[in-house]
């Protein structure tokens, strides 16, 4: 058990849901370190950082990984980062509330793979589909219920 209170990184380039992470931080008491390749609108609030870093590919994703710790928590819709995050023991959820974790990992990345490979080959247009309440509503629920469980995990240190 760890004394350290866990903190949330945001993979905030075109992140939809960084008002709802504040929301859960702010309950849960803890800081959020939002890291993006452009600018972010600034915060006041002591527990919010912001990280702007260069425009090099994955500079963003480097950045949270290096700061990651166990028992971190991460928000992020890109797999191979959310694997490096997972490798490190932190807890990590999409912005539709989607969960990664070690026991699905492997297959997320390879079906990642499947579908970069179909949109390279013609097979498939690789659409996104597009971000509803209900997804918000997913992340909402999945993001707390990572903050209790890291706050546990930290034995209730915030």
């Amino acid at each position: 058990m760890s004394s350290r209170a866990p903190q949330i990184y945001v993979d905030a380039d075109a992140c939809p849901v960084k008002a709802e992470v504040l929301k859960v931080a702010e309950r849960h008491g803890l800081a959020v370190t939002f890291v993006a390749n452009s600018g972010l609108r600034p915060s006041r609030d002591p527990m919010v950082r912001n990280v702007v870093v260069s425009g090099a590919f994955d500079a963003a994703d480097d950045w949270i990984v290096d700061a990651v710790l166990e028992n971190d928590l991460v928000v992020t819709a890109d797999v191979p980062l959310a694997g490096r995050c997972v490798e490190k023991g932190a807890h990590v959820t999409g912005p539709t509330g989607r969960l990664f974790d070690r026991a699905n990992i492997g297959m997320a990345s390879a079906m990642r793979d499947l579908g970069a490979h179909l949109r390279e080959t013609g097979e498939s247009k690789g659409y996104n589909a597009a971000f509803t309440p209900r997804d918000r509503s997913a992340f909402l629920e999945m993001l707390d219920r990572l903050c209790r469980r890291a706050i546990q995990a930290a034995g209730g240190a915030r």
